[in-house]
């Protein structure tokens, strides 16, 4: 018999909901907040009390698309589509390259028993939660020597210090939990090592690579200190490029804001493209050491 609630409870179940709400609200305020000034005039946006209810504009976006930003008030020239094509290429080349390396050593890690692979695996890991300004010293005089600064190549290699740990960690649940049986069966059929790894386990932990990789392309697409210190104009992506918005004779927040909603597109794009495969990689393999 289904469980009869008693007044208390569900004046409890009220309380929970509205305190849920509220949070709600108040969490997703900001993201409203910033969505809503890249649709606002800068005289909307400096008005006091706030403007709520107005009509909105597509001006901050055409001085993003045209590269004239800050409309008659501390006018300048910044090149965001360039820098929002440097982010793409950095992010997805990163992660393509963090996949192709980061599933076999992933494979390896939890399917062979070797001396010091707890260590290896942690070792890995460790640079993710490492404090980037703690190796940037040796990075930029290793990338000064070999003329890396400033590079498409260079940004890509660094950024594995943030994509790679994710995949491997993240995949290593989900190696663990294939079957070894499947495998075997495989090499009774006379097939070997690769050919089962892409027959049979590649498609099986495909979830895990498309939930592992559009985290680790989040990660890389925020990434701020590396493309900073190690990039340049040539190179830098839009996390760099958002400070050409702030200057001393004015503080564009419409353009800031509407680089902001442009800047989250790939990422959201990818995240309801992936969106079957996030959740179940996310729910089933993910946590597991």
């Amino acid at each position: 018999m289904p469980e009869v609630k008693t007044q208390k409870d569900k004046i409890n179940d009220y309380l929970m909901n509205a305190v849920l709400i509220v949070y709600f609200v108040a969490a997703l305020f900001p993201v409203l907040w910033v969505f809503s000034l890249a649709f606002k005039t800068r005289t909307q946006i400096l008005s006091w009390p706030p403007t709520f209810w107005f009509t909105p504009t597509f001006e901050n976006f055409q001085s993003l698309f045209t590269g004239l930003t800050g409309g008659t008030v501390g006018r300048s020239t910044v090149d965001f589509l360039h820098n929002f094509g440097n982010s793409l290429l950095i992010s997805f080349g990163s992660v393509a390259l963090s996949i192709l390396v980061g599933v076999p050593a992933t494979y390896a890690i939890a399917r062979f028993n070797f001396k010091g692979k707890e260590d290896l695996a942690f070792t890995i890991l460790s640079f993710r939660f490492a404090p980037e300004l703690m190796v940037i010293i040796p990075i930029y005089i290793f990338f000064q020597r070999l003329g890396l600064l400033d590079t498409y190549t260079g940004l890509i290699w660094v950024y594995q210090l943030i994509t790679l740990p994710m995949i491997v960690w993240i995949l290593r649940g989900y190696i663990e939990d294939v079957s070894r049986e499947l495998e075997e069966a495989c090499w009774l059929d006379g097939y070997g090592r690769f050919q089962t790894f892409r027959r049979i386990v590649l498609p099986l932990i495909r979830p895990g690579i498309a939930a592992s990789g559009l985290l680790a392309f989040i990660y890389a697409w925020n990434n701020f200190v590396f493309a900073v210190l190690l990039g340049g104009s040539r190179t830098a992506p839009v996390t760099v490029g958002a400070m050409q918005f702030i200057s001393a004779d004015a503080l564009r927040y419409g353009d800031m804001a509407a680089a902001i909603v442009l800047a989250a597109i790939p990422a959201l794009a990818l995240a309801l493209y992936a969106q079957k495969h996030l959740i179940r990689g996310l729910s089933l393999g993910a946590v597991k050491a």
